[in-house]
């Protein structure tokens, strides 16, 4: 790439030849001006010289990542480092950007093969994921099959569902785990890292259609689905050539399962149920293959009436789209079923056992959106320290405001005790036989999942208030953290709403509560 002079880039400053420096790499905007949102004038204004403080007054790097293609050289004199792009995967230096493990704060729970992991897949998010999830996001597009199929086959959706034999199937399929990460040390802290790098992207809605619906329906057809179920539809599900989401929540029942009123009643041949019911705010139902259903089988009135069935997108079963809050293209979707014809051999385990198997997923599911919130924060704590340095008003920057370093330092506060919470409950999650399943850790992890979201809205809300305008605004500088501001809401009701699951977590409490213990 050539290297160009200030007298060079001074030359192409006319309308039809326009060049200019940013952070040191120079750009040949002339084609790029008649698209440019805010018009060709504000281009033409500023071309033929350095506009590095400028653009980063109006416009995220993201931007010159998503036109890295109109860089035409290196300004001469330009410090080394690749300019404002810097290396895909790198590891921040920006204060809080980071688990602390990882800026530098000694650490028991992470080894060389976490920063493996963490690095292949932010350079996978960075490259692959960025310069598309704003358009999809606004559009509300649902992720197509090429971008679902390079998920599956680079790893990203089976790491996902965590430590599991799904990631020992993967050497068959041809498949490697990021960082060269070996099936037999993975663990949840590597699941974890994967979900908050996934949570970087700012956009909740683009986030939950890259596998929200997928990674708490999947691993329940890994456990619990026949044989020549799992070895039929396994590969295709890890591969991401078919897709699977989880269908419970009814318009009838929510977080009260046992109410559900969906119903599986067997022909008379026996070979088949027939199922009539309806679902709703199921994510990525609008896109999906495969549904991992809860329906009642019985009639006793009691949780024994629930049971499992995996049923394929077919003659009888509709979806149809749900607008909610955030973007359209993660599929939030009503799934209509009537007298949908369902294989036998797709019951999930035995009749009467379908709320235990709800029961199995749903801590690890409650953990899953603790943990995406908090990178989620995390992003927008990190867009909010670097916004409060290169926003200069009445002459100064943001952070010299001491209000404003205030709440920086109350959310960076917030944010930490929210990781060492969560570090605290998935190291017992590695050491626990079976990981989140059981009922020991559904307290720990239901005050998680209810502290990480009442916590959120504090972050959230100094996030905004120093953003401003741009804090509530879905694209430009504050983007990501007007997703986050969005995202805490959903995070604190779908999984089990926060009052359901405080009152989990001090049921359970008592459960070992001494009875002699006295005042």
């Amino acid at each position: 790439m050539q290297t160009v002079s200030q007298e060079e880039l001074a030359r192409h400053q006319s309308p039809g030849d326009l060049w200019m420096a940013v952070d040191g790499d120079v750009y040949d905007v002339s084609k790029f001006a008649r698209l440019h949102p805010g018009g060709s004038q504000i281009i033409e204004q500023y071309a033929g010289r350095d506009v590095t403080t400028v653009f980063f007054e109006l416009h995220r790097k993201d931007v010159l990542v998503k036109y890295a293609r109109l860089r035409v050289g290196r300004l001469e004199g330009a410090k080394d480092g690749g300019g404002a792009l810097g290396e895909p995967g790198a590891i921040s230096a920006v204060p809080f950007a980071e688990i602390p493990a990882f800026q530098g704060q000694h650490s028991p729970y992470y080894g060389e093969s976490h920063r493996r992991l963490l690095q292949a897949v932010r350079a996978f998010v960075q490259t692959v994921l960025e310069p598309i999830a704003e358009s999809a996001d606004l559009a509300g597009e649902y992720p197509d099959l090429e971008l679902r199929q390079k998920l599956g086959r680079s790893g990203m959706m089976a790491i996902r569902l965590g430590p599991g034999p799904w990631l020992k199937a993967l050497g068959s399929l041809g498949v490697k785990i990021p960082g060269g990460v070996a099936p037999e040390e993975f663990d949840y802290f590597h699941e974890m890292l994967a979900h908050q790098e996934f949570g970087r992207l700012g956009r909740p809605g683009f986030i939950d259609s890259l596998g929200a619906g997928f990674g708490i329906s999947a691993p329940a057809i890994f456990h619990f689905a026949s044989d020549s179920v799992k070895q039929a539809l396994g590969p295709q599900l890890l591969l991401g050539d078919k897709w699977s989401v989880l269908s419970i929540s009814e318009p009838f029942a929510g977080s009260d399962v046992a109410a559900l009123q969906a119903t599986a009643e067997k022909t008379p041949d026996g070979k088949f149920y027939m199922v009539s019911g309806l679902k709703k705010w199921i994510t990525e139902g609008a896109y999906a293959d495969y549904f991992v259903t809860a329906v009642r089988t019985g009639r006793t009135g009691t949780p024994k009436d629930l049971s499992m069935l995996l049923i394929e997108r077919g003659p009888g079963l509709e979806t149809k789209q749900i607008k909610t809050t955030y973007s359209t293209c993660c599929g939030t979707a009503m799934v209509i079923m009537n007298n949908v014809k369902v294989p036998v051999e797709n019951l999930m385990g035995k009749e009467g056992s379908g709320f235990k198997q709800i029961m199995y997923n749903f801590n690890h599911e409650r953990w899953m959106i603790a943990v995406s919130l908090i990178g989620q924060g995390r992003q927008a704590s990190a867009d909010t320290f670097m916004w409060s340095r290169q926003r200069k008003i009445f002459g100064k920057s943001l952070i010299d405001q001491p209000v404003i370093r205030n709440k920086l330092a109350a959310s960076a506060a917030s944010l930490e005790t929210l990781q060492a919470f969560l570090e605290t409950v998935t190291y017992d999650m590695c050491k626990t036989k079976g990981g989140a399943v059981g009922d020991r850790l559904a307290g720990p992890i239901a005050m998680l999942k209810y502290h990480t979201t009442r916590t959120a809205w504090q972050i959230a809300d100094d996030c905004v208030q120093i953003f401003g305008g741009r804090g509530i605004t879905r694209t430009g500088m504050g983007a990501k953290v007007e997703g986050f501001k969005n995202y805490v809401k959903y995070a604190a009701v779908y999984g089990g709403s926060e009052e359901i699951l405080a009152d989990l977590s001090v049921r359970m409490a008592m459960r070992a509560f001494p009875p002699a213990a006295k005042l």
